[in-house]
């Protein structure tokens, strides 16, 4: 009878963990590179053809509101990885420099952080990064790697640790040329080039050793620079296969099919087992490129060919898990990490531009609805309803608490999570999301607070301050790639620009007093968030600060001697894995 009992008691707990297995779902997260709203089917683009993503609204939930928690690449992964703001971890800069911009650089994700990969292993899961990083990589040794991938979580990596600058390809200039014009260094090399000029025609002649020193000086600076250009690709643009760069400077073409191999193959490997994978697209990040058999397929130039390239990878995904049998097992979501790059301009003049819809976008670190409004698609066949539209102000902070809960881990309770499970809205249990407020950050300051209040349909946006941005006149954040967020780069308003986004989704229109006898109420309730909202910030470092984002040559990869510039090719050269028309 003890036996008997015994037997019943094993056969209940392997039910019920079989049943718990059941519902532990795979993810299949998606993110593509500076994106726009308006650059899909399925939110209204006519002119690019998507239809693998478009599949994906049409079988899924689409969100109209989906909000990235910064405009700039570092931030805004970092948030979606942890479920928190940026300014929480030490991931939003103070100074001008809101992203890592070399390979070396000490500053990153802090290890205290708890990524949704670390949970997902802790749980079980084989978990994996497929592309784009840029959240660190080396805290004292070019080879510690204590802020890989590796060391957040994820047990298999293939892809960049920085980001796919115009830098990283040969004939499209470099980033760092924009960045020069707002560095004293400028004014300094007129002046003295200016006195120099006039010594040699006679007209100073007091302290010309200085001024030759100071044209000596600048012209060794000139030098320095111009070699840091040079050898920019051999240090920064690498590809790395887990710990080991496999090859530096890496070839953008066909990169993103190789990657799209990797993650196929991935996906083979695990389909017994519970699976996270996270493909983290390069493209259509500048500088721009599509592989052969994408290039010429668009009527938007390379830009278009890009995102034709990034749909066909999306549908080789997919049809992954079709082959499978993985599509009513697997979590699939995609999104951007900000909105679309309006201003880019090539080397050529070209202008490389993506669509933020009927939403202002001016460019990066801008909170305008262009900047961080961007597209969000979630299918879970069988879970998620087919063709569901959702309005309501979703963040990408909250993927970390629907992915936790739904693998079994815990939310932590140590910490703020800013981010709130989807799952109940999702499935319609809900109608309301449950962020009444969303803070938007430029870079490490408050720049703006959107307000959805209870029991109502509008949606309330203020802004504190707006970059300087006038395309007319010459004055973008084209100079510099990215707009800055302090001083004269930007306007302070008091009171704050207020609008109603449900009204005005594209801010044309700033409410005032007289048209508007709301104005009053509605900042006053902003502004009582917001302190409280500042009130729970617990100051930690900045890893963003300059002493963080310098380049460091100990901290430097090198998968060959110095002495011949970081070169190598240990990657296997994949063929093309399809066509457009696959």
């Amino acid at each position: 009878m003890k036996s008997q009992c015994s037997c019943l008691v094993l056969l209940l707990l392997n039910v019920c963990n079989a049943v718990k297995n059941e519902k532990r779902p795979n993810f299949l997260l998606i993110m593509v590179d500076d994106l726009g709203i308006g650059d899909l089917g399925c939110y209204g683009n006519t002119t690019l053809r998507t239809p693998n993503i478009d599949r994906l609204a049409k079988e899924g939930v689409r969100l109209t509101q989906h909000i990235a928690a910064a405009p700039l690449c570092t931030p805004s992964r970092a948030a979606f990885l942890t479920g928190r703001y940026p300014i929480r971890s030490g991931m939003a800069s103070f100074g001008k420099v809101g992203v890592y911009i070399t390979s070396a650089a000490s500053g990153r994700l802090p290890s205290e952080e708890v990524t949704f990969a670390k949970v997902a292993k802790q749980q079980g899961y084989q978990t994996a990064l497929i592309g784009k990083w840029h959240l660190g990589l080396n805290c004292e040794r070019s080879d510690d790697y204590c802020h890989h991938p590796s060391a957040h979580g994820f047990d298999h990596f293939y892809g960049i640790t920085l980001t796919n600058l115009r830098d990283c390809q040969r004939g499209h200039g470099s980033v760092f040329f924009n960045v020069l014009a707002h560095l004293p260094l400028k004014t300094l090399g007129v002046g003295v080039a200016t006195v120099t000029l006039l010594h040699a025609r006679g007209v100073v002649t007091v302290r010309r050793r200085l001024a030759l020193s100071l044209a000596a000086s600048v012209g060794a600076a000139a030098a320095v620079f111009g070699l840091f250009i040079v050898t920019f690709p051999f240090f920064n643009c690498f590809l790395m296969r887990n710990r080991e760069v496999v090859e530096q400077p890496y070839v953008s073409e066909n990169l993103t099919q190789r990657m799209t191999d990797e993650a196929v193959e991935f996906l083979a490997k695990n389909s017994a087992r519970p699976f996270l994978m996270f493909f983290s697209f390069i493209q259509v990040h500048t500088a721009m490129f599509a592989s052969p058999a994408f290039q010429g397929t668009s009527q938007h130039g390379v830009f278009g060919d890009a995102v034709h390239e990034v749909d066909w990878s999306v549908g080789q995904l997919m049809r992954a898990l079709d082959r499978l049998n993985l599509r009513e097992n697997t979590l699939v979501y995609l999104t951007s990490d900000q909105g679309a790059h309006l201003e880019e301009i090539s080397i050529r003049g070209e202008v490389h531009r993506g669509s933020n819809g009927i939403y202002k976008g001016t460019g990066k670190s801008t909170n305008w609805e262009g900047g961080i409004r961007v597209p969000g698609l979630l299918r879970w066949t069988g879970t998620l309803p087919e063709g569901k539209v959702t309005d309501e102000p979703i963040s990408n902070m909250d993927v970390f608490p629907t992915v936790v809960k739904l693998t079994g881990g815990m939310v932590p309770v140590d910490r703020v999570i800013d981010g709130h499970d989807l799952m109940p809205l999702l499935q319609g249990e809900v109608e309301r999301s449950e962020h009444e407020f969303l803070f938007h950050y430029c870079n490490a300051y408050l720049n703006a607070v959107r307000w959805h209040p209870p029991n109502s349909n509008l949606t309330w946006k203020a802004f504190f301050f707006t970059p300087n941005f006038y395309p007319e006149n010459g004055t973008a954040c084209m100079h510099t790639h990215t707009c800055f967020c302090t001083g004269s780069y930007v306007t302070h308003h008091d009171p704050p620009l207020l609008f109603e986004l449900s009204r005005d989704p594209s801010e044309t229109r700033p409410l005032t007093p007289d048209a508007e006898p709301a104005f009053h109420t509605v900042l006053e309730q902003i502004r009582a968030a917001s302190a409280r909202h500042v009130e729970s910030i617990i100051p930690v470092q900045d890893q963003l600060a300059l002493t963080h984002v310098l380049w460091k040559p100990w901290l430097q990869p090198c998968c060959s001697a110095w002495s011949q510039l970081c070169r190598c090719e240990r990657d296997s050269q994949r063929s093309p894995a399809g066509s457009p028309h696959d």
